[in-house]
Parts: C-alpha cells; sequence; structure tokens
C-alpha cells in the first residue's frame, strides 16, 4: 500500500478526529501506514479492534500500524502487547503532527511503542480545521470533547478527559469552511455536547452556539446535534426546536435506562418523568420531531421489573431510532462491581428490547407514509429526511436536496418520489 488508511471505529467524534489524524500524518510525512481509530465503549467495540488490527497486518505486511483512539487510551497496554501494532497514540497525541513524526522503528519492545499521556492533564481542546469529511455528505464539527459526568458503567472520561470546549469563534469558522467546500448539512458533536461552554468565557451554551452559527452563516441550510443529554437543555435550545426551520427535527438522546433506580445506580441526571417530559415538551413544540435513544439492557442488579421499565419508557417516548447495547463490564468501572446479571439474560433481555424498537421504528415509517419529506442525498443510493429517517433515492446527486412524496415502506427505509415543481409550490 502507499499513503495513509484510516479505520475508524464508534462515534461520530471520532469519524471527525480521524480526518485530522489523516491530515496530521500526512503533514509529517507518514507513508504506508494504517491508522486505527479505536472506541471503547463496550468489550466487544475493543474486541472489533483487535480483529481488525490483525486483519490489517495481513494485508499489508509491511505497512506501519498505528492504534489510538480511546482504546488505545484507557487500555494502552493490551495494544502495545499485539506484535502487528508498531505504535501506539493516545486521544490527545493522535491530533499533532509531530507524533507520527517520531513514531518508534519497527520490532521494537511494547513499552517503547507507547506514546500515550495522563488524558485527565488536558485542560483545552484545540480547534481542529478539515475542509471535508470522507464519504459523508454531511460534515461533523467538533464543538466538545471529554465528560465530567462519572457514569457507573462509563469508561469514556478515562479515554477523553474531563470536558472541554471549542471557542465559538472556532466552530465559526470551522462550519463556514465547510459550506464554503459545499457541505449542506452541519452535525455539532461532542462527548457530552450540551455540556458545551461551561469552561468557556461567558458560559455559551449549545443552544447559544447553534443559534450564532445559523444567524452567521445563512449558507447552512441544515444544522443538527448528534446526541444530547435532556437535563441540560437551555432556553436557547427550546428557542430552535420550536422556531428554527433550518434546526432538524431529531435528537438523540441519552436516556441508558427506564427504571429510577436503575437511573441512581447507573449515576444519571435525569429521572424517567423528567426523560418524558422533555420528550412530550419538544413534540408540543414541533410534532414532527423524531427521536433516537441510547438504552443499557442488564445493567447490574436489574430485575425483570426494572427492565420492564426501560422497555415501557421507549413506548411511552415513542422512541422511533432505539440504540441498544447489553450491558459490558468495563475495568475500573464502579458498574463492574455491583452484583451482576448472568450474561444470557442480559443478552436475552437486549433481544427483547431490540424487538421492541423495532416495531417502534416500523410505526414510525407507517406514520411516514403519504408525507411529504425534505432529503438530503447521501453517497449510497439513499438519503435522509430532516427528521433522520432513512429514504432509498436511486440515481440522484449527492448533497442535493429534494422535496419529495414518501409513498411506502420495506420495513426498514421509505420509498419516495420526487415532486414536480408545481406539486412543490402548492
Amino acid at each position: 500500500m502507499s499513503g495513509v488508511e484510516v479505520i475508524t471505529f464508534g462515534c461520530r467524534l471520532n469519524t471527525y478526529e480521524s480526518e485530522v489524524m489523516r491530515a496530521e500524518a500526512e503533514k509529517a510525512g507518514l507513508n504506508n501506514a494504517v491508522l486505527v481509530n479505536t472506541c471503547a465503549v463496550t468489550g466487544e467495540a475493543v474486541r472489533q479492534a483487535r480483529q481488525a488490527i490483525r486483519r490489517a497486518r495481513r494485508e499489508n505486511p509491511h505497512a506501519r500500524i498505528i492504534v489510538t483512539g480511546c482504546a488505545a487510551q484507557t487500555e494502552k497496554q493490551t495494544f502495545a502487547d499485539m506484535p502487528e501494532v508498531d505504535a501506539v497514540l493516545g486521544n490527545e497525541e493522535k491530533l499533532k503532527s509531530t507524533s507520527y513524526r517520531g513514531l518508534p522503528d519497527f520490532g521494537v519492545s511494547a513499552e517503547e511503542k507507547l506514546r500515550v499521556n495522563d488524558i485527565m492533564s488536558v485542560k483545552a481542546t484545540a480547534p481542529q480545521m478539515v475542509k471535508h469529511i470522507d464519504g459523508h455528505v454531511r460534515a461533523f464539527i467538533q464543538v466538545q470533547n471529554g465528560c465530567d459526568h462519572r457514569c457507573t458503567f462509563c469508561i469514556i472520561p478515562y479515554g477523553r478527559g474531563n470536558s472541554r470546549s471549542v471557542p465559538m469563534g472556532a466552530v465559526v469558522e470551522q462550519a463556514r469552511k465547510l459550506t464554503e467546500s459545499g457541505y449542506r448539512e452541519i452535525v455539532l458533536t461532542g462527548v457530552d455536547a450540551t455540556s458545551y461552554g461551561t469552561d468557556l468565557p461567558g458560559n455559551p451554551t449549545l443552544g447559544y452556539l447553534a443559534k450564532t452559527l445559523l444567524k452567521q452563516i445563512p449558507e447552512i441550510l441544515r444544522l443538527r446535534l448528534s446526541s444530547i443529554d435532556s437535563i441540560e437543555a437551555d432556553s436557547h435550545l427550546w428557542d430552535l426546536i420550536a422556531g428554527e426551520p433550518r434546526f432538524m427535527p431529531h435528537l438523540h438522546l441519552s436516556l441508558q435506562h427506564g427504571d429510577d433506580m436503575i437511573l441512581k445506580r447507573m449515576k444519571r441526571r435525569h429521572s424517567r418523568a423528567e426523560a418524558l417530559a422533555f420528550v412530550e415538551q419538544a413534540r408540543r413544540l414541533r410534532p414532527e420531531i423524531a427521536f433516537g435513544a441510547d438504552m443499557i439492557a442488564g445493567f447490574p442488579t436489574e430485575t425483570e421489573e426494572m427492565f420492564e421499565g426501560a422497555a415501557t419508557l421507549a413506548e411511552e417516548a415513542g422512541i422511533s431510532f432505539l440504540h441498544v447495547f447489553p450491558y459490558s463490564p468495563r475495568s475500573g468501572t464502579p458498574a463492574a462491581r455491583m452484583p451482576q446479571v448472568d450474561r444470557v439474560r442480559v443478552k436475552e433481555r437486549a433481544a427483547r428490547l431490540r424487538a421492541r424498537g423495532e416495531a417502534l421504528h416500523l410505526a414510525h415509517l407507517d406514520r411516514m407514509v403519504g408525507t411529504e419529506q425534505t432529503v438530503i442525498i447521501e453517497n449510497n443510493g439513499m438519503a435522509h429526511t430532516e427528521n433522520f429517517s432513512l429514504v432509498a433515492a436511486p440515481g440522484l446527486v449527492p448533497r442535493d436536496i429534494q422535496r419529495v412524496m414518501i409513498t411506502g415502506h420495506n420495513g426498514k427505509h421509505l420509498d419516495m418520489r420526487l415532486l414536480a415543481a408545481h406539486e412543490q409550490a402548492a
């Protein structure tokens, strides 16, 4: 091989950072290299990364393989001990060209491979400028990194450090560059994006940042949030939901569970009632809004009744896009020391919760049939509506925005026809 190949796991923030990594590695003159940007959210994510590293070595026997990301930060020795790996970079180091200039020679010891600092010592997030996001028609912008909360199941703060925000001016500049490159939809992303601004002068909020972007850059046709913690919603965010058509009516919520006792043991900051109140208020302000959510099945001490509380919350909240995770104990987290649910039962509950989620998704698709929607065309013959529903759109030009009629669905995605000019005017 030649050049730099990047393999990305995990969240949208990782997707964005992979573009920064590629640019910084190329700036450093790195060639014939595979960069693996890992995720640590579950044990399965770490296993998949190790599997990808072994495959990359088989396919590229003479390339440098450099591993980084959250799993490399939290389990650095695991990756340094792999004979396929030539260097391990921390989450801070991966974004600097100097890290790619000072790589160790082939065949060094595990300790010599390591370039991982104490992530908790990092106090600021430098703005990272990219002109495009490879393979995506929607552009991601990092506005925040790290997390100050310590949910008992989560290892991510130890991979990302404490919360730190990108200054507003830098976010506006990055958004302007991306729109000038032809992007028409911008997605604001972070580890705990709704904590944005608590470390900046004046304490601007995520909602205020979004308002500012839409005001200063009229070329942004669609603005989307990657995920939010509903308990941190501010008045500016509510204003956007209620009255800004360029703010997309889709929110992905970090719910995690629907039983109040489990939420307390998770150290989440919202209750079941607060989650439902948020969803109900958003729907009053924007009836067409759709919700995604993360849910964990089989958390330690979860009884059958508690599990049912999670499933019924998804139904009562009308979650259209439910992401279910079987609980995965992460070494070093408080939840890993709690009384565990049997692994067979964890998987069985996750399967049942996914089935409930699939039924909710089907109901959502049914409601969309017969409606007019505005879609942005993706690279793969598909498109997304404003509320993030997937639509088949073969033969259309990526990044185009079209007005369509939803004609049906196949249980996975919607079907559509383009509206003629006279229909759109009507």
